[in-house]
């Protein structure tokens, strides 16, 4: 089953496009659910019409559900936040207790098992994701190499060392303080379902994201660095939106200045994303319901299947050896003098003969040297210093 992740910041239009995206595809044969996993669910909002926790139809070859993230948490989370809860009211009030046994990215990612659940019935080729704004969206990508390293490292000792101290506590009238063999087989089914939803990110054979934005310079700058976060957490991106942009008759009149702005926002939109970009105009009225959702999905994908993946393998990754840290960027057709490289304040800048690319860094490359660059088989793989 093909998985596509629609993301970007709060406000950009993320989940009416991520209905487009479903609609369009149910008009070209394709079976499709679409999912929220949004905890601020909208999908009723941009449909007009209620969806709730249990999958609805709502076209003809088109299931919606908004994914209740408490209920789901509760299924893997229960029995740890239960044990973790008695010890946070010692000192906090109920409910901030709730909020505190609730780490960041958890939710999300728990929702996110509900494409498993689609999966395994078997009545679809496509499921449509319209994840939350890209802020929770990497806090869902880093928690599952957090868990990875505490199960690895952490885990066992810990268990080992609850079972012996148990004893001796419950002896002193602190047997609550440490967690039951329950908890740790509640933690490590939790991880083994946290796993089983990376692989589904990770598999980019079938699951790709497509990041939504507008042409606007804040909104740009962020999804440039979502960019580069979901390739060096393993998450290709096939595709670019730009949603709600001027008509041509803007360039003159009351909106000639804001499309003089958006045109410069449209040349760095441009030059910041290797991977197609689709465009959906700004419409004259809300974009509310199936039909007018419809029409909007046959504008940005035109004569293109949006079940199809749009591009193939990640132009921009980073890997880590045991001396360095390399970011390889894919520019084929071109010759090393052709290309130069440098890092400015947290940015690569990539010049090719007369064009320029700006590239992000992760936080962890911001203001580090380059060691050395070079252009092998189409890459340019650019080795970080210390």
């Amino acid at each position: 089953m093909r998985v596509i992740l629609l993301t970007g910041k709060g406000g950009v239009g993320k989940t009416s496009l991520s209905l487009a995206t479903a609609l369009c595809a149910a008009e070209r044969g394709h079976r499709v659910f679409v999912l929220s996993t949004d905890p601020a669910h909208s999908l009723g909002d941009a449909l007009g019409r209620a969806v709730g926790p249990a999958p609805i139809e709502i076209a003809r070859g088109v299931t919606a559900q908004e994914v209740g993230a408490l209920d789901e948490l509760e299924r893997s989370w229960g029995e740890i936040q239960g044990f973790l809860r008695g010890l946070l009211r010692e000192g906090a009030d109920e409910l901030v207790a709730e909020e505190l046994v609730v780490f960041p990215g958890l939710e999300e990612l728990m929702a996110l098992r509900a494409v498993r659940e689609v999966e395994a019935r078997g009545d679809h080729d496509l499921c449509v994701v319209d994840c939350a704004p890209t802020g929770a969206t990497l806090r869902m990508l880093r928690f599952p190499d957090a868990l990875r390293i505490f199960m690895e490292n952490f885990f066992e000792l810990e268990r080992k060392g609850a079972r012996w101290l148990r004893p001796v506590v419950g002896r002193l009238g602190g047997a609550g303080l440490l967690p039951q063999e329950a908890f740790f087989d509640a933690f490590e089914r939790l991880y083994r379902e946290i796993e089983d939803v990376r692989q589904i990110l990770l598999d980019v054979d079938r699951t790709s994201a497509r990041l939504v934005l507008n042409p606007a310079r804040v909104v740009v700058e962020e999804t440039r660095r979502s960019f580069a976060y979901l390739s060096l957490y393993g998450v290709a991106t096939d595709a670019v939106i730009v949603n709600r942009e001027l008509p041509p008759s803007a360039a003159s009149g009351y909106f000639a200045r804001w499309a003089e702005k958006e045109r410069r926002e449209q040349e760095e939109i441009a030059a910041s994303f290797p991977v197609p970009i689709l465009h959906a105009p700004l419409r004259p009225h809300e974009v509310v319901g199936v039909e007018a959702l419809t029409r909007l999905g046959a504008d940005v994908y035109a004569e293109v299947d949006p079940a199809a993946l749009l591009f193939r393998g990640r132009p921009i990754r980073l890997r880590k050896d045991s001396r360095a840290t390399v970011l390889e960027i894919e520019i084929p057709n071109l010759e090393k003098e052709d290309l130069d490289v440098g890092v400015h304040g947290a940015e690569l800048h990539v010049r090719v003969r007369d064009a320029q690319r700006r590239i992000s860094l992760p936080d962890s490359l911001a203001g580090r040297p380059i060691a050395s660059a070079r252009l092998e088989g189409g890459v340019l793989a650019v080795v970080f210093g210390p």
